[in-house]
């Protein structure tokens, strides 16, 4: 009976079919935003081992063009996808089937008990993990005209202002930020489109033994201070691995989130060109660019052997003239900003449905602390192993929806009793796949997994889906709930 529901599933409220909008001005624009933030598109040709201090170095000589323009697309189109069909797509559906938001319809996969750590309340620890790359980058961008860079003290203090402000304005003032958050993402498109006409007529002389050989040199910092020579060159199954490693992890909380997009979709048309459109067309076209851009560089010769940077924003000052270089940098930073308020804001949203009785500010407060030590550490700056313990932990929530959303025959089942063995056991064991690398390289006695894992984000989707169906056909999954009449009926198709 509904009297069995917990209050914030009791009373949650369809969006009606007379509020949604079309895709275009709502999922598409969204995502394309996410899609075109500098800190995603400026690494796709730099691939894994990212430097705390020297970030725009690849720690495996050529990053992810050492084999050349073709494999880095192939796993950019590849990654694109799935981000589309794998991550986003289910949780979309059922947010537009519905009208209700992600941690309603997770109650179905975690139970209502369960509902209010999963995906709830992860939603918004995670965003904290977002607001530390967030400052950590945009404290590099603003820094670097004046010659600091992470690890300075300059640096430690912008970071730690920006991620203090952002989430200020999330508790705050997020009405006034979402204003200009619509035309904000046209700046590193512009910026993106300049460096590309700049750098195009090199890209046809672009050859990946020649970044190789630049990058594979050791890098003299000063008289006291060097990099020394990266790995190898990367495998062609290792790029293509790289990539969907970042890509996928990078999107997997985004992916999770169409149900809150997709409830304010018309029908299953709006759910499938919203991302095809702002998710695969856009990351295709921002880390195409920035792939394109890295290769021109080379190709016309504007990278030296005193500076083999792979980073798309590092290598600005090469390609256009320095004044406008940081212009370019703080404009990229300026635009960064409401993506940091926006998750500030999902985070305090999340601890007040999760944890009502704390006051958003503390909740918030500590988070922003541990995203403050993060950045002005750099543990932040290495988005490889960030974006793999997103992916980790989002990629079996979306894995174990799927499952859930197919068994229940491409509808919502409703929301289920308590904790939901089949989702917990799923993301239990998903996690610790996906976060395998991770756990090896931190745990003496783990570290016979590294290695071990193929492409640990979509290792992570894999199991958790596998697991949750296994599982739900041994009959591991609690009751169903029955909801209110106006909360269950679905929305038109």
């Amino acid at each position: 009976m509904a009297s069995n529901l917990p209050d914030y599933v009791a009373s949650a409220q369809p969006v009606p079919q007379a509020n949604r909008i079309p895709w275009f001005k709502s999922t598409a624009q969204t995502y394309a935003g996410i899609m075109l933030w500098f800190v995603f598109w400026q690494d796709v040709p730099v691939g894994p081992g990212l430097t705390a201090e020297h970030g725009m170095f690849a720690a495996s000589a050529g990053g992810t063009l050492a084999q050349g323009l073709g494999f880095a697309f192939l796993a950019l189109v590849a990654a694109a996808l799935l981000c589309h069909f794998f991550y986003y797509l289910v949780p979309g559906l059922l947010g537009m089937k519905t009208g209700l938001p992600l941690y309603i319809v997770g109650t179905s996969t975690y139970g209502v008990t369960g509902g209010f750590l999963m995906p709830g309340f992860l939603m918004g620890v995670l965003q904290f993990g977002w607001l530390s790359v967030n400052a950590f980058f945009a404290g590099i961008l603003l820094c670097a005209p004046f010659g600091f860079g992470a690890g300075t003290v300059p640096h430690a203090v912008v970071a730690t202002v920006w991620a203090v402000l952002a989430a200020f304005m999330g508790l705050k003032g997020i009405q006034y930020v979402a204003r200009v958050a619509t035309f904000l993402p046209l700046i590193p498109l512009a910026i993106l489109l300049v460096l590309f006409f700049v750098t195009v007529g090199g890209i046809g002389q672009f050859q990946p033994e020649n970044v190789v050989e630049l990058g594979a040199r050791e890098i003299i910092i000063s008289d006291e201070q060097f990099l020394p020579a990266p790995s190898p060159a990367m495998s062609q199954w290792q790029v293509v691995a790289v990539i969907l490693t970042y890509i996928i992890g990078f999107f997997a909380t985004a992916g999770a989130a169409g149900a809150d997009f997709g409830m304010n979709n018309r029908d299953k048309k709006d759910v499938q060109l919203g991302g095809l459109v702002g998710i695969s067309l856009a990351t295709i076209f921002a880390g195409g660019l920035s792939l394109l851009i890295v290769a021109g560089a080379y190709g016309m010769g504007a990278i030296g052997v005193d500076k083999p940077v792979l980073r798309t924003t590092a290598l600005m000052d090469a390609v256009v003239d320095p004044k406008l270089a940081s212009v370019f940098m703080y404009l990229l930073a300026i635009a960064a900003f409401p993506p940091a308020c926006f998750s500030s804001f999902i985070a305090a949203n999340s601890f007040k449905t999760t944890l009502p009785k704390v006051n958003p500010f503390i909740s918030v407060g500590i988070g922003t602390a541990v995203a403050c030590v993060l950045a002005v550490t750099g543990v932040a700056g290495d988005v490889v192993s960030v974006f793999v313990i997103i992916g980790a932990s989002f990629g079996p929530i979306c894995g174990a929806m799927a499952a859930d959303y197919i068994l229940a025959g491409m509808k919502w089942p409703g929301p289920r009793a308590a904790f939901n063995p089949a989702g917990w056991i799923s993301w239990i064991v998903g996690f610790a796949v996906g976060a395998a690398e991770v756990l090896a390289a931190n745990v003496p006695q783990l570290s016979v997994l590294k290695g071990m894992v193929p492409v640990p984000p979509l290792s992570a989707f894999v199991v958790g889906f596998l697991l949750y169906y296994i599982l739900a056909k041994l009959g591991f999954q609690s009751r169903v709930l029955e909801m209110p009449q106006a909360a269950a009926e679905p929305a038109a198709e």
